[in-house]
């Protein structure tokens, strides 16, 4: 079976190897072990730009090249209509010559992919929306005309398209679905010590849509109010400078540690020996950073957006942050003071993460291709 993909990822081309963004790299693959050939369409960086890649591991046939374009303007929504004709003009190509279609949304190519797939209504076809599908969640209209063909059973046919988080109104063609970081052979039952000083971390980009200075001053509020509790961050990106000057400001340096980027395996170590994880993100899809945390033990505390709640059971299985400072503050501190909520949700956070595994996540994937 040949499976093409469409989407705006691009493949990044180095002395003349195929690169990929490292956790879609790696997911692929176990779309590869299941087809006779894959190719993508998709665009085409001469460079990383800083982004993080991977070789591309499996056998490739020749990428169709699509051409990226914005659409936040009205301007550029003109100029961009030459290139939107291109693009799909080689999308239509691609789909004709695949056995399987499966779409990478949302984003622009995404967006053509699906415009284009309605015509194609005997195809076999996947979509991942790897962003958030709460219906009530505030989205580009691009994002939410992706949703809307998606989901709709008269324009899409043939089709499942995985979605994070169960759903209202939600029709035959999505597929409640999840993201996996860890093989069977991880899982373990861990009984965390929540001695003092508290273990707080933060994994993630260093950007306002994780909001990494939030969570700081989350843990800064406690120490204030005489908790014992450090905190490490991980991940880089443009608030770096800012999270710098407010550990500065407050004389933080011994208690609040920026870590930068760090391989998988040190990040492992550190949920292993945390407490909590804070991510007051203002979007996600599936915060991987989340399930990763809770399959160590670590109990998470996070925004409600997107499948959030379902994966913290409501709050059984940590805690939802308001993104209100005085509010999470008070939160924090009932959590804090009774040692065993905190033991029992770092149980439930165990037993819940440790379903998706790569095992499982494979299965669901190759259930879907055959």
């Amino acid at each position: 079976m040949g499976l093409v993909v469409i989407s705006s990822a691009p493949i990044v081309i180095k002395e003349r190897e195929n690169f990929l963004y490292a956790p879609y790299e790696k997911e692929m693959q176990l779309w590869a072990r299941y087809t006779h050939s894959i190719q993508f369409c998709c665009p085409i960086w001469k460079e990383d730009k800083k982004l993080l890649i991977a070789p591309i591991s499996f056998e490739l046939e020749p990428t169709i090249e699509l051409k990226e374009f914005n659409i936040n303007s009205f301007i550029n929504m003109l100029r961009a209509i030459p290139t939107v004709f291109i693009n799909s003009i080689r999308i239509i190509y691609a789909i004709k010559n695949a056995d399987h279609i499966h779409l990478r949304c949302p984003g622009n190519m995404g967006l053509l992919g699906c415009v284009v797939q309605v015509f194609f209504p005997k195809k076999k076809k996947t979509a991942k929306y790897a962003g958030n599908w709460d219906p009530a969640a505030k989205q580009p209209l691009s994002y939410r005309f992706q949703k809307w063909i998606l989901n709709n059973t008269f324009l899409t046919r043939n089709m499942q398209v995985m979605v994070y988080g169960h759903w209202p109104e939600a029709s035959k063609n999505l597929l409640p679905f999840f993201t996996a970081t860890y093989p069977d052979s991880k899982k373990q039952r861990i009984t965390k010590e929540f001695t003092l000083p508290f273990k707080a971390l933060f994994v993630g980009g260093l950007t306002p849509g994780k909001d990494p200075l939030y969570a700081l001053q989350l843990v800064h509020r406690l120490q204030q109010k005489g908790i014992d509790i450090n905190m490490d961050l991980y991940g880089e990106g443009v608030q770096r400078k800012q999270l710098e000057q407010y550990i500065e400001k407050y004389k933080l340096h011994r208690s609040i540690v920026l870590k930068g980027n760090q391989s998988a395996d040190v990040v492992e170590q550190a949920y292993k020996a945390g407490h909590f994880l804070i991510l007051p993100s203002t979007s996600e899809g599936w915060p991987k950073a989340v399930a990763e945390a809770m399959f160590w033990g670590c109990v998470p505390m996070a925004t409600a957006v997107s499948c959030v709640p379902e994966m913290l059971g409501e709050g059984e299985r940590g805690l939802l942050l308001t993104k209100n400072p005085e509010e999470d503050g008070r939160l924090l501190l009932n959590l804090l003071s009774n040692m065993e909520t905190i033991k029992q949700q770092s149980l439930a956070a165990q037993q819940w993460s440790q379903q998706f595994t790569l095992e499982a996540f494979e299965e669901k994937i190759r259930g879907l291709i055959e």
